[in-house]
C-alpha cells in the first residue's frame, strides 16, 4: 500500500510506462479515503476550501496514473477520454482496469517506433 502511494506522488506527471492493478487500486483508495477526511473537515471548516485543493492536487498524478494503468494492459492514455460517455465509457473503463497486465508489450513497441 505504502509503496504503490509512493510510486503515485513519485510519478506526479509521468504519463509513461506501466501502472499495475494494484498500484492503481490502492492509489484510488488513498486518494478516496483522504478526500473523504478533507470532506469531513469541510464540514467544520464551513467551505469547501480543504477538499478542493486535494482533488486539485491529485488531479495531474491521478490522470497520470490512468495513463499508465491503460499502458499496462496495452491501450492507449487517450482512453480516458471513454469516461465522457457516461454511463458506457465508464463502465469499459472500470472493466479494463480490472484487466491483468498484458506482458506481450505491443503498445511498449509502438510507442518506441515513433519517439
Amino acid at each position: 500500500f505504502g509503496e504503490a502511494i509512493a510510486s503515485f506522488f513519485r510519478n506526479y506527471v509521468n504519463f509513461s510506462g506501466r501502472a499495475s492493478r494494484s498500484e492503481f487500486w490502492y492509489s484510488y483508495l488513498f486518494i478516496i479515503i483522504v478526500a473523504v477526511l478533507m470532506g469531513i473537515v469541510d464540514i467544520f471548516v464551513g467551505n469547501e476550501a480543504v477538499s478542493s485543493l486535494w482533488n486539485l492536487a491529485v488531479l495531474l498524478p491521478t490522470l497520470a496514473m490512468t495513463a499508465r494503468r491503460l499502458h499496462d494492459i496495452n491501450r492507449s492514455g487517450w482512453h480516458q477520454l471513454l469516461a465522457g460517455f457516461f454511463p458506457i465509457g465508464t463502465i469499459a473503463l472500470l472493466i479494463w482496469y480490472c484487466k491483468k497486465s498484458d506482458e506481450t508489450g505491443s503498445l511498449n513497441e509502438i510507442q518506441r517506433v515513433f519517439r
